[in-house]
């Protein structure tokens, strides 16, 4: 073999070694993605928990909350509901009361039934704080109105009234669009009076559109002797100061007993008056809420 042979074969076998080992072998495609994938993925950050720290209510704030609570709930319930414990002032130098109730008045305890008045002269339902105490003289129930309408809880409550002991009176709502000895026929037929009750009582408070003055006195006047020939009796008229004065003519207000409201500290200016009305807001111990309370003329007594 000449040099040029045997340096050629040299040349070759180093160039295959060289090509063995400088050669990278190569890579497969899942390889390559895993690399990828260790590369992309975010280093994981250690996140320390908190712990739950528990909170120790003091027995005393949490009694403190719960009356809290009670009260919000209970409080606004008890002015809703009425349950009033303190109401008008009673006027001085009257001692002698009476009651006006209908089916508006719920819940009554009828054996407790007193009008108690604080040191400050007002009615109220507290006898431990009383100046004085009274009983009540009559009672006045809502019988009927208009032709044909009978109060709901007149019948139990006229029994109630008389189981008491107290006196009890009954009255009619008039109503001037309606016929005049229809409402008493309503009235008579509805009311048994016994011969310790008030007279019967007409409330007149209202006069329909279109009707005059003249004929409101025509139509009243004649309830009321279809009333007084019905009992033997002269029935009570009950009426506003100002509408008795403005309305009623001296044929009414000459012959028959007054009832006048007047919510005011000073007496109705309707002269002869037997009964005062002179409150709506009073509280009367055994009533529920406020009252409608009424004194006696201490002369013009009802007979």
């Amino acid at each position: 073999m000449s040099k040029t042979n045997k340096l050629n074969i040299v040349t070759k076998k180093l160039t295959s070694q060289k090509g063995a080992k400088g050669t990278a072998r190569p890579v497969s495609p899942a390889r390559k993605q895993g690399t990828k994938a260790r590369k992309a993925a975010p280093k994981k950050r250690t996140v320390r928990r908190k712990k739950n720290r528990k909170f120790k209510v003091s027995p005393w704030l949490g009694a403190a909350l719960v009356v809290a609570l009670a009260a919000a709930v209970t409080l606004p319930w008890l002015f809703r509901s009425g349950n009033r414990t303190v109401g008008a002032k009673v006027p001085s130098g009257y001692h002698h009361y009476c009651l006006d109730i209908s089916h508006y008045n719920d819940r009554i305890i009828w054996d407790s039934l007193l009008v108690v008045i604080d040191t400050k002269g007002r009615t109220s339902k507290d006898i431990r704080n009383a100046r004085e105490i009274r009983p009540l003289s009559c009672i006045v129930l809502k019988a009927t109105e208009g032709n044909t309408l009978k109060d709901e809880r007149f019948q139990e409550y006229w029994e109630a009234a008389r189981q008491t002991g107290i006196r009890r009176g009954a009255y009619h709502f008039f109503r001037t669009s309606a016929d005049p000895l229809e409402q008493a026929r309503n009235f008579s037929s509805t009311v048994q009076l016994r011969h310790s009750d008030l007279p019967p009582v007409l409330d007149i408070e209202t006069l329909h559109r279109g009707c005059s003055r003249k004929e409101l006195n025509q139509k009243a006047l004649q309830w009321l002797q279809s009333i007084e020939a019905h009992y033997g009796r002269p029935p009570i008229i009950y009426t506003s100061d100002s509408f008795a004065r403005d309305y009623l003519g001296p044929e009414l207000t000459g012959r028959y007993p007054l009832w006048i409201a007047r919510y005011h500290h000073d007496p109705p200016r309707t002269e002869n008056w037997s009964i005062w009305q002179f409150s709506d807001k009073a509280v009367v111990h055994g009533v529920h809420g406020y009252a409608d309370l009424s004194v006696i003329h201490p002369i013009n007594t009802i007979p």
